[in-house]
């Protein structure tokens, strides 16, 4: 059926600009890919550019089903502060699965044509705020495990600065490791911000008993709670 062949296009485009790039990938490749002919292409886009919006448009609409809605699904717990680092866990999956080739296609497409192509620009844009609202939802959720005068839109954008420069590292290295490294300080800085709430709440009602968690003793602090983020 048409709407097949139209999806084949859309995925195919997509897999070959993430792991290629736009430029590099020349409308022949995605014919030869998809096994369909160029008529068909042109029947739904009337150009490459077109093309490349209709596929930064389809990462868009299956962002929740296959990303956001994912994470929470494979966190397996209720605990919002764990859906995020199952989200960035989606990441490292495909860094590891593609041999550190992939990632994240919108943050490549944000490099190669964020800055010369407004439509695209715009899509980028709107990928990229869904994510951070979603985060900040989950951040949100997690109450007052999180000190109350953080900034957690702030926070938000951070886990994104995270994923999308962990991403980067790891494809300029070609190993998993610095992105593992990135999500490891992220995980930090979680765990010494739960601990200033609890010192934060303790203080208020009398109940302290020592100083904050020092940044040296936050990782083991939590004992068998811990999340073990390697695990990955």
């Amino acid at each position: 059926m048409p709407t097949d062949t139209k999806e084949r296009i859309l995925e195919v485009a997509a897999r070959l600009f993430a792991e290629q790039g736009y430029h590099a990938t020349g409308v022949s490749k995605i014919l030869r890919a998809g096994g369909v002919k160029s008529g068909s292409l042109y029947h739904f886009f009337s150009s490459k550019e077109d093309l490349l919006v209709a596929v930064m448009q389809h990462h868009v609409d299956l962002l929740r089903p296959r990303i956001l809605d994912r994470a929470v699904a494979e966190s397996r717990t209720d605990d919002p502060l764990e859906h995020v680092f199952s989200l960035v866990a989606i990441y490292r999956r495909s860094l590891l699965v593609s041999g550190s080739a992939l990632g994240c296609p919108v943050g490549r497409l944000a490099l190669e044509v964020g800055s010369t192509l407004p439509r695209v620009r715009t899509l980028i844009e709107k990928y990229f705020a869904a994510w951070v609202a979603q985060v900040l939802i989950w951040l949100n959720e997690a109450g007052s495990r999180l000190p109350a005068a953080l900034d957690r839109d702030a926070l938000a954008h951070q886990v994104l600065a995270v994923v999308e420069g962990g991403i980067i590292q790891a494809r300029a290295a070609e190993s998993v490791d610095p992105y593992d490294t990135c999500v490891a300080q992220l995980r930090t800085t979680f765990e010494l911000l739960v601990a200033r709430s609890r010192y934060e709440q303790d203080e208020s009602q009398g109940t302290l008993k020592g100083p904050p968690v020092p940044v040296e003793d936050a990782a083991s602090s939590e004992g068998g709670d811990q999340f073990e983020w390697r695990a990955w």
